[in-house]
């Protein structure tokens, strides 16, 4: 075969574009195959070898997410990771991706994204009591941008809310870098109670049969993985057609239908269809499995006959599901499903070898062993540099963004996009179905009540942006210290991680950079918390025109706390508590300001000059410990990490509940730069020397404590530098709402 000769006739470049793989490629497939692919096997590779499904830029750096305990009993190869509680409960949860789908349909992009992500939930046998999700857009407030927001947060409430799973906490974040390239990352959370199954997507047992369930197959979301897997140019809204319509009434039918075979021992092993459909369920079944599967593709269910075996292989449409059943159960099995009007088909049996044989009428169209499809995609060590720390400059030297005019700041940061309420986006949520939740969106950490064992589970969103665009390095190490800081200024003890690592064009060097050093660090600090990353998702090629995201390494973090009362609350809850400032400080940036920009409106600007310092891993580690005891110990009523917009900012957001405090900042402290790390803790004056006794006791942790002043009055005070009523920060924080009618 002259493959040049090909490609000067054009034939071979066109099958390439349209399958979307590079000649290299298409060289390794005819290596492996011994002859050039043909039929339903482009397709098959353009899927199972896309970005999205085979992390083949990413997979060699991810192995670096090794440490586990023995509270893991599933990790990363399953849909799900799965950790132990004790006492009978365990829980699985993950994070993925539907950046690219949500940018051509906001709503059905969003609404998917739930759909698949609860779905890699109940797959493993676990039932999803809690969503999140991590939201990234534009910073102008154009008819474009609030249409993207609108429809994204409706899709998410639309789908979750008729699905009965309560969305119970988030971010949402604005900058430019979005503008062209909005994230969207969904997060599901599923609890086994004692004596649940957990369910793994292994197919096992020659002769069992495959069975087809849920609904009926479209040409909704054919190549969406490829479609996925590449950046966009000027063309985004003509690839509409690969964009997935979910339904949540029946997703609600497929759970329970699932869950109930599950919990009757019905099924084998199991597998949602998600990114390339059947196409990767089938071939992942089999290749985890060691065995063959015979498939069927004219038994599938479909609501449009036309389609191809090609179009079947790859639909996407929503809510379906592939498992392994014996026959003898297979007629209970069917029975529990169209109790619940779902469709319950056998396409297939597992056979022994390791092919995947695929017919379509009574013809066999494709025969071929799914491991070089599965486990042998390219795996490409891409073209990066060794991270080097970015230039920091002198303590002495560090200028901060002017602060002359502190209450003038503190209002425009309260009233911005980034600083504002986000109630404007969980009011669409319905935050308490399932009746689990004690701590909602309205509160710094999600707090579920576990219904066997009565503990708490907690859960909290990491990963800020503007770090990120600081230093990726120790931007991958915020974006888990950060949120186990917050679980542990609540009583929690952090367990374990998920993350969604959202970047631009891997085939940029500065793009694939801090790639790496964001792996690098988010792995150590991982092993140095003892919380593993037990799942997650990789989506790159968030590249519009040529122009990256910011690098967004999102986390998800949960964590576990033996009583569910006693949590300090987010807010001072009552006059003539002591203030205090627990410090571990090791890294300044100077960091957000809110400023009008050319719309008018407030949108957050940096600083040229960003900071000093390093962040230690063992320090953070030691406030993280020590915070938790004091919270833990019942001594504190109110905690508040001190995050973007610095002290004045947290202290006015723990003013809005309507107790002020009265305190006292040095002259030479920034109130709006950003220390790493700092903690505001609310105690009773009879707790005070009990608080320093704890923290003198962990002198190892080398630990600040400063005692700011005390809690009551209707102002926050800080003396000599701003005075301000509380009515007047609620009125500019409640004052942020970009979700409207407008509509593009």
């Amino acid at each position: 075969m002259d493959a040049n000769f090909e490609t000067e006739n054009g034939v071979l470049n066109s099958q390439l574009k349209q399958y979307r793989l590079s000649l290299a490629e298409y060289e390794k497939i005819v290596q492996v195959l011994g002859r050039a692919p043909k039929g339903v096997e482009w397709a098959l590779f353009s899927a199972l070898w896309s970005e999205h499904c085979s992390y083949k830029s990413s997979r060699l750096h991810l192995r670096k997410f090794k440490y586990r305990n023995d509270q893991v009993l599933q990790s990363m190869g399953e849909n799900a990771g799965v950790i132990d509680l004790g006492k009978g409960e365990r829980i699985a949860f993950k994070m993925e991706s539907h950046n690219h789908p949500s940018f051509i349909e906001p709503y059905q992009g969003a609404a998917t994204g739930v759909g698949g992500i609860l779905r890699d939930i109940f797959t493993m046998g676990a039932r999803p009591i809690a969503l999140a999700n991590y939201l990234c857009f534009g910073d102008e407030k154009s008819a474009k941008q609030i249409s993207l927001v609108d429809g994204v947060v409706r899709g998410i409430s639309g789908y979750g809310n008729c699905v009965g799973v309560p969305t119970v906490t988030g971010q949402v974040e604005f900058h430019s870098s979005y503008k062209q390239n909005i994230l969207v990352n969904a997060l599901a959370l599923g609890l086994f109670r004692p004596n649940d199954p957990i369910l793994t997507s292994q197919a096992k047992g020659v002769g069992n049969w495959v069975v087809y369930v849920g609904a009926k197959t479209g040409r909704d979301g054919i190549h969406g993985a490829s479609m996925a897997s590449e950046a966009f140019g000027d063309n985004a809204q003509s690839k509409k057609p690969t964009i997935q319509i979910g339904d949540p009434f029946y997703e609600k039918l497929l759970i329970e239908s699932c869950l109930e075979v599950m919990a009757q021992g019905l099924v084998v092993s199991i597998q949602d269809m998600g990114a390339a459909g059947l196409t990767s369920s089938c071939f992942e079944m089999a290749a985890k499995g060691g065995v063959g599967i015979k498939l069927e593709l004219d038994r599938v269910p479909l609501r449009d006959r036309t389609l191809t075996p090609e179009d079947i292989l790859l639909s996407e449409s929503q809510e379906r599901m592939l498992l392994i059943c014996e026959p003898h159960r297979f007629a209970k099995l069917k029975g529990v499903f169209e109790r619940w009007g779902l469709d319950a088909v056998v396409i297939g049996e597992v056979v022994s070898g390791r092919d995947v044989d695929l017919w379509w009428r009574g013809e066999s169209i494709c025969k071929i062993d799914p491991r070089p499809l599965v486990d042998g995609a390219p795996v490409y060590d891409r073209s990066y540099e060794p991270w080097r720390v970015k230039s920091r400059v002198a303590q002495a030297k560090l200028t901060v963004l002017p602060e002359t005019d502190p209450e003038k700041i503190l209002l425009n940061l309260l009233q911005s996009p980034l600083g504002g309420s986000r109630k404007w986006v969980y009011r669409q949520y319905d935050q308490r179905v399932g009746a689990k939740t004690v701590r909602d969106a309205s509160e710094s950490v999600a707090v579920l009540r576990l219904p066997d064992s009565g503990r708490a589970l907690g859960l909290v969103l990491g990963c800020r942006p503007h770090l990120m665009r600081f230093d990726a390095a120790e931007g991958g190490k915020d974006a888990l210290l950060y949120p186990a800081l917050e679980l542990a200024a609540k009583g929690f003890q952090p367990l374990a991680a998920t993350d969604c690592l959202n970047f631009g064009n891997p085939e940029k060097k500065e793009i694939m950079s801090e790639f790496v050093a964001t792996v690098d660090n988010l792995a150590q600090t991982a092993e140095v918390l003892e919380t593993p990353i037990i799942s997650g998702n990789v989506s790159f090629y968030n590249e519009t025109q040529g122009k990256n995201i910011t690098s967004t390494p999102a986390t998800g973090v949960v964590g576990l706390r033996e009583q569910v009362n006693g949590i300090p609350l987010s807010v001072f809850s009552r006059a003539g508590d002591e203030v205090l400032l627990l410090r571990a400080p090791m890294l300044l940036i100077s960091g957000l300001r809110a400023e009008p920009n050319a719309q008018n409106t407030l949108a957050a600007t940096e600083s040229s000059i960003l900071g000093y310092g390093t962040l230690s891993l063992k320090r953070a580690r030691g406030l993280i410990d020590c915070v938790r005891q004091l919270t833990q110990d019942d001594l504190v009523t109110a905690s508040r990490v001190v995050g973007k917009f610095g002290l004045a900012y947290a202290l006015a957001r723990m003013s809005l509940g309507g107790i002020g405090a009265r305190v006292r900042v040095g002259e030479d402290r920034t109130l709006f730069g950003e220390w790493l790390y700092e903690v505001v803790l609310a105690v009773p004056a009879a707790m005070l020397n009990r608080v320093q006794a704890t923290i003198r006791s962990r002198a190892e942790d080398d630990l600040l404590l400063e005692h700011l002043g005390s809690t009551g009055g209707v102002d926050l005070e800080i003396m000599g530098r701003l005075r301000l009523p509380i009515k007047s920060l609620r009125q500019n924080y409640e004052a942020v709402n970009l979700h409207g009618p407008t509509r593009e």
